[in-house]
């Protein structure tokens, strides 16, 4: 069974940091994607950004250049580095995997599989 736990949030003033975890257990694929999401009540999930199979990395121009995404593929974590923050990032913070299928053109990520209960994160102004 795939487990998906994350870790780190709490209450930060504006332009503190936070990292946040997500610890990862039970999965056996090789090639996956690891992503992290944020949510607030009556908005739609928003992806913050992702790491592939071969460490390349993408993120959402909201945290570009704030926030940084690294995994520890021996561990099976996940972390997400969040700086300068803003009352605006307030949210649910979420990881999620996404299991990287080879339909003829070459492995890639389509859908996320798993998903982790979330961790709540506050900046106050």
């Amino acid at each position: 069974q795939v487990e998906l736990v994350e870790s780190g949030g709490g209450s930060v003033q504006a332009g503190g940091s936070l990292r946040l975890s997500c610890v990862v257990s039970g999965l056996t694929y090789t090639s996956y994607c690891m992503s992290w999401f944020r949510q607030t009540p009556g908005t739609e999930r928003e992806l913050l950004g992702s790491i592939d199979y071969d460490g390349n990395t993408t993120y959402a121009d909201s945290v570009k250049g704030r926030f940084t995404i690294s995994k520890d593929s021996v561990k099976n974590t996940l972390d997400l580095l969040m700086n300068s923050l803003k009352p605006d990032d307030t949210a649910m913070y979420s990881c999620a995997v996404a299991i990287a299928r080879d339909y003829g053109l070459g492995p890639r990520c389509y859908e996320y599989n798993y998903w982790g209960q979330g961790t709540q994160v506050t900046v106050s102004s």
